[in-house]
């Protein structure tokens, strides 16, 4: 099977931003994958969307692609340039865990050359979108 289904949307360049990303993924696809990969998803798409907020430019978007085998989400705005720095200061820093945490949690991360166009990916697991069940155990 390859259904595979989308989501577009514009985010504000407000304070709400990553609460509106969450949100959107989570009314998009909470029905369509498993609870913990939807809760890794929300957590990653507000990170990227607040790091948008903080550090881009212009209008944030949010694009995201679902089919039997990934979760594909991307945060776009408009900055001209990425610095893709993992921060390593140890347990006393207080921000700047956002991108560690993409690496962590995905199953692959990374930005579009050229632009601010940082995506991550989640595996989905279990049955694939569409599958009523597993098949019996032999």
């Amino acid at each position: 099977m390859s259904e595979k289904v989308d989501l577009a949307v514009e985010l504000p360049r407000a304070v709400c931003a990553a609460h509106l990303a969450r949100w959107a993924v989570r009314s998009w696809c909470a029905d369509l994958i498993e609870a913990d990969l939807l809760t890794d998803a929300e957590l990653l798409v507000s990170e990227l969307t607040a790091n948008a907020l903080v550090h881009g430019q212009g209008h944030i978007g949010l694009r995201a692609q679902l089919d039997e085998k990934r979760l594909l989400v991307g945060v776009i705005d408009e900055g001209s340039e990425f610095e893709r720095d993992l921060r390593s200061e140890g347990f006393q820093q207080i921000a700047g865990w956002g991108l560690c945490m993409v690496e962590d949690l995905s199953t692959r991360w990374g930005v579009h050359e050229g632009h601010t166009h940082v995506w991550f990916e989640l595996e989905c697991r279990g049955p694939r979108l569409g599958e009523r069940g597993r098949p019996a155990a032999s």
